[in-house]
């Protein structure tokens, strides 16, 4: 039973890891810039000093992966000591694994170049362009698909860093 118990523990700090990462960690500007292009330019203004700049596809490139690194990044240390303190020790390669896995992902996810980007290519292969294109009563389609993105592929990150696994 260790395993599905490791797998449980694993899932759960990735998923913490990730909202804090996504939410917390992520800046002003990856936020905004990460989904920039040339075709679709994005002007930032900066909120302390109003200075605007204009952004596109290698900007966009930069702060998406940026974003995905500091993502990364917390996913690591979140999990890596909530493991510690549960008892659990990843095998390192595995855990490299999840975490190439978990960056990538994001990153396909993130850079959502308007009628470039994966997840509004997926949305309208399946039926889902007026879900993606939701931004009313309360609602954001594109936020929820990219957060379902994001928790399918956590999972799967989750069961590769439970292999191999072992208790203290």
């Amino acid at each position: 039973m260790q395993r599905p118990a490791n797998f449980a523990a694993l899932l759960g700090l990735t998923r913490a890891a990730s909202a804090i990462g996504d939410f917390w960690v992520q800046n002003d500007f990856c936020a905004r810039v990460k989904g920039a292009s040339d075709d679709h330019p994005v002007t930032y203004e900066h909120p302390a000093t109003r200075h605007k700049t204009t952004h596109g596809t290698a900007d966009g490139r930069k702060a998406c992966l940026h974003h995905c690194l500091t993502y990364t990044a917390t996913q690591a240390i979140v999990v890596g000591l909530g493991a510690r303190a549960l008892g659990i020790k990843a095998h390192p390669g595995a855990a490299a694994a999840a975490l190439a896995l978990s960056c990538g992902t994001h990153y396909i996810a993130d850079r959502r170049v308007p009628g470039k980007g994966v997840l509004e290519k997926l949305a309208a292969r399946t039926g889902k362009t007026n879900f993606y294109k939701l931004a009313d009563f309360g609602m954001n389609g594109a936020f929820h698909l990219d957060s379902t993105w994001h928790h399918g592929w956590e999972t799967v990150a989750a069961l590769i860093a439970t292999t191999k696994a072992t208790n203290r």
